[in-house]
């Protein structure tokens, strides 16, 4: 089974992501990880401080493994094709507790605009549904809910 796990930037993938493989015994693959080992980045968008990155490359090395349960954490994870995907959770978060999130991080505030745009505007789950992903959403605001959705899984 193939689960992904998308979302805006500090809604909570890693954290759901991390807990699932740990709570189903998946493996867990970190996508940042995948893009590094295999210089994946075809550069640097400096306007929004982030690599640029080939997702037909990315998708052919994440598709290319052999393991059967894999839990796959990233914002660019719902670009998989559908039919290759068994469940694609779609992570949000309350605005303002994000926003202090980002600023944690230390985004600089456009940065932490556009990714607030980006969850306001469901970004993240409007292209999973255009990729035709069957599509579980999850509040990761409070454990709560993670709870709920990792019995559900089970």
């Amino acid at each position: 089974m193939i689960i992904i796990v998308t979302g805006s930037p500090g809604t909570g993938k890693t954290h759901l992501s991390k807990r699932l493989a740990k709570e189903l015994n998946y493996d867990y693959i970190d996508v940042n990880k995948i893009i590094d080992e295999h210089k994946l980045s075809d550069g640097y968008d400096k306007k929004r401080d982030c690599k640029i990155i080939d997702i037909d490359k990315l998708n052919k090395i994440l598709l290319n493994t052999e393991k059967k349960n894999l839990i796959i954490d990233s914002h660019l994870s719902h670009y998989l094709p559908a039919k290759k995907v068994d469940l694609c959770i779609v992570t949000k978060c309350d605005i303002s507790i994000l926003k202090k999130r980002l600023e944690k991080r230390g985004y600089d505030k456009n940065k932490i605009r556009e990714n607030l745009d980006c969850e306001i505007f469901d970004n993240c789950l409007m292209q999973a549904q255009e990729k035709n992903h069957k599509i579980k959403i999850v509040d990761t605001t409070n454990e709560y809910d993670i709870d709920k959705l990792v019995e559900e899984i089970k």
